[in-house]
């Protein structure tokens, strides 16, 4: 089901005002004369150059997330982290020539992940400073190599002619008939890198949503149990539980133990769509998880949930949505094509997951402000 979109275009003479504007805005930008004008114009000039640069930034956006890939392989933001550095001093660390050193520091620092001093030294630019203090954000970055390798053709992934998707196997629970049977060795990766990642998010949704008064908290595939960890030490009162996959369950429960909190967190192995949910809980966590599944099996799971919460019993969701303001790029690009590379599950929008909670029974739906709505936003409902 996905909705907001047209069978087909309207009949010319039944078009809106707007439809006209976009038809008469489209013919008059494509023309290379309006171009030529527009570029020299001094009113229209700073504009057309703005477009332009866009326009450049997504013919050219792969090679830049290539170069900031290799920034990240060769570790060269942890090399410039003490202070600037001469070139001379990088190659032999980098195991690379003068040469391609240069033409690598040139690019990361026109990227602003690096900085070029007048002196000719390198500094870690403020890009660079700001992935450096985000371990998270590095692992996504090398992770993207899978990601990269099923967009090379865009065209075969959205007919669905790739033969072995790459992301595809990597999340071993997506469209696999079976996941509950899935084995410790093919959830490690994954489940480490959901670790990892959980960290970008966990505190966003406990400062946009805080859990003071409630006893209980189920977290639906909650992964290793990260999610859970922040909210522990944020609610010392508070009883944790995590229901996930059985070869990610063993996992969670090394996690809560070596971190002091086995006695405090109960992990319920199982599959969303097979079997039972745990009971006992009144509040429930889905930290990106909804968007993984498709709408069937994204409705199930939510009437699952309602029916294990009790009446007034509360469930977040968080993800990120899509049509977010100022983030149309992360949510509908970015996330719709890697859940396409996935084979599992899309983007949607506040509205679209709101109604989806009040046809499995949920009310009083709502969104909460996160700091970086990109990121991650939140909705929360009533049972």
């Amino acid at each position: 089901m996905v909705t907001g979109v047209p069978a087909m275009a309207a009949p010319a003479s039944r078009r809106s005002w707007r439809e006209r504007w976009l038809g008469l805005r489209n013919a008059l930008i494509a023309s290379p004369r309006f171009q030529r004008w527009a570029a020299g114009f001094p009113l229209t000039r700073p504009i057309a150059h703005r477009n332009a640069r866009a326009l450049f930034d997504l013919v050219a956006g792969f090679v830049y997330s290539q170069v900031l890939a290799a920034c990240v392989r060769l570790r060269v933001f942890d090399m410039l982290a003490d202070g600037p550095r001469a070139i001379c001093d990088l190659p032999p660390r980098l195991r690379l020539t003068e040469d391609a050193t240069i033409r690598l520091l040139k690019a990361a620092a026109a990227l602003n992940l690096a900085e070029q001093l007048p002196d000719g030294r390198f500094a870690l630019g403020p890009l660079g400073a700001a992935l450096r203090g985000n371990p998270s954000l590095v692992s996504m970055i090398e992770h993207h190599a899978m990601l990269y390798a099923d967009l090379s053709d865009p065209v075969a992934l959205l007919r669905g002619e790739l033969e072995s998707p790459q992301l595809k196997a990597f999340w071993a629970y997506a469209k696999n008939p079976d996941p509950a049977a899935a084995m410790s060795g093919e959830v490690r990766a994954y489940s480490a890198l959901m670790a990892d990642s959980q960290a970008l998010v966990a505190d966003e949704v406990l400062d946009a949503y805080p859990l003071k008064g409630r006893n209980r908290l189920l977290d639906m595939g909650g992964g290793e149990g990260v999610f859970l960890g922040a909210a522990a030490a944020r609610y010392p009162a508070l009883d944790l539980m995590l229901f996930d996959l059985p070869a990610v369950t063993a996992r969670a429960q090394k996690r809560f133990e070596a971190n002091g909190l086995g006695a405090r967190a109960q992990v319920f192995p199982g599959d969303f769509f097979r079997d039972p949910l745990p009971t006992g809980a009144d509040t429930v966590s889905l930290v990106r998880v909804l968007h993984d599944h498709d709408d069937d099996f994204a409705l199930a799971i939510l009437r699952k949930i309602h029916a294990a919460l009790p009446k007034g019993g509360i469930l977040l969701v968080a993800e990120p949505m899509s049509g977010t303001a100022g983030a149309a790029p992360a949510g509908d690009a970015y996330f719709g094509f890697y859940l396409a590379a996935m084979g599992s599950g899309r983007p949607r929008t506040v509205n679209e997951i709101a109604d989806f909670l009040r046809q499995t029974g949920f009310s009083q739906v709502r969104s909460v402000a996160t700091r970086t709505p990109m990121v991650i936003r939140v909705l929360v409902a009533s049972a």
